[in-house]
């Protein structure tokens, strides 16, 4: 993360007013957002997976944030911080109080990044509204408990919980309205990013099963049918992304269908690739310490995204209704 701080990813895809990039428009912050993904989730799936969280604090702070909101923002870039958006949560929920200064109540699960990140972006409701953002520090080790984030992948995303419990939020720390984060088509089009990291996790596994593939495996027609059904599920896949970053981009109708489908089609492309690594490449594919066996390890939960069949599900309701497609050569 020091190296992508370095490069220049920490601050890129910040608002304009913080600093980010001056992309030209939408449809070229997305496809750069893209590419920048992948090329992580190549590397490493958990940092993919922090830097995922990274960019999409970024992006609701170019919508939502106040003039002073940016220049905090400014401030805390300037010293390197790290941010990630925490979501998930055990019954009640986190909830904020009505006071004056406001404080949370509650817990966060599956927060990655936790006590390594220097601040994140949390949901919480207050009575009678929709949940809203709040901006907490991350980086509280009393707040932090690990002790259940015992996993077989992506344990350097160290997504363990987080106690909310008494944080006093002041008023410059409330980001946007009631209802914002949930706001479709940002909220559920918004998957085409983690899509993009684990895609770039997919194509990493392509290129280690062609790098360690042995002569007899090249030699075997079977082997390399099977090397060829993984290059053609990774590249689908990477289709899929595309379509879905610039349909997001465009804040399409349908965009939320899209991202519905790439879901499955990233997750199906991983198994594929998953299988043809453990058939090509044997035993080799789970030995301690092989970057196969990472890799796999890896996606095997980071795949794991809530809800699948629900999102295949709405996204077929959609495609039953009418053509998703709109590009002048319809189907029905």
């Amino acid at each position: 993360m020091s190296a992508l701080i370095q490069s220049g990813h920490h601050r890129w895809f910040a608002p304009k007013a913080s600093g980010g990039e001056a992309f030209e428009n939408d449809s070229d912050r997305s496809r750069a957002m893209a590419q920048a993904l992948r090329q992580i989730g190549r590397g490493d799936l958990s940092i993919g997976r922090l830097y995922e969280g990274h960019v999409n604090a970024m992006s609701l702070f170019d919508w939502y944030g106040t003039p002073d909101q940016h220049r905090w923002l400014t401030n805390v870039l300037d010293r390197g911080a790290w941010f990630g958006v925490w979501a998930t949560e055990p019954p009640p929920g986190v909830r904020l109080t009505s006071e004056a200064t406001p404080s949370l109540l509650g817990e966060k699960m599956f927060a990655s990044g936790a006590g390594g990140l220097d601040y994140a972006l949390v949901t919480a409701a207050s009575e009678g509204q929709a949940r809203r953002l709040a901006i907490v520090p991350a980086n509280d080790k009393t707040r932090t408990d690990l002790s259940g984030w015992r996993v077989r992948g992506m344990r350097a995303s160290v997504s363990g919980s987080y106690c909310l419990e008494g944080m006093a939020v002041e008023p410059l720390m409330l980001l946007g309205e009631p209802g914002d984060y949930d706001r479709d088509p940002r909220f559920t089009a918004g998957a085409w990013r983690f899509c993009a990291a684990q895609l770039g996790g997919i194509e990493a596994l392509v290129a280690e099963i062609r790098r360690a593939m042995r002569d007899p495996a090249r030699e075997d027609p079977i082997q390399r049918a099977r090397f060829a059904d993984a290059v053609v599920a990774v590249r689908t896949a990477g289709f899929w992304v595309a379509e879905a970053a610039q349909r997001f981009a465009s804040g399409h109708d349908d965009a939320v269908a899209i991202a519905r489908l790439t879901r499955g089609i990233v997750e199906n492309a991983g198994f594929t690739v998953m299988e043809a690594a453990a058939r090509i490449l044997g035993t080799q594919s789970a030995f301690d310490g092989q970057r196969a066996d990472k890799i796999i390890r890896d996606l095997s939960l980071y795949l794991r995204q809530a809800g699948p069949d629900h999102a295949r599900d709405e996204a077929a309701k959609a495609l039953l209704d009418h053509d998703i497609w709109n590009d002048g050569d319809r189907l029905w």
